[in-house]
């Protein structure tokens, strides 16, 4: 994961998301809606995830 993708995980976690799919983008706007600190939790570990 580069800086910046990291960097767009804790300011607005959706967009991090944005090449993973729309579950993915679906769950952490969920996560981001209810609380700000769960979106980026799911946010860095959608991206962390091994292709």
């Amino acid at each position: 994961m580069s800086c910046l993708r990291a960097l767009l995980c804790i300011i607005f976690p959706p967009l991090a998301v944005l090449d993973k799919g729309c579950g993915s983008i679906l769950l952490v706007t969920v996560l981001t809606c209810c609380a700000w600190v769960p979106g980026v939790i799911g946010a860095i570990l959608i991206c962390n995830k091994q292709q």
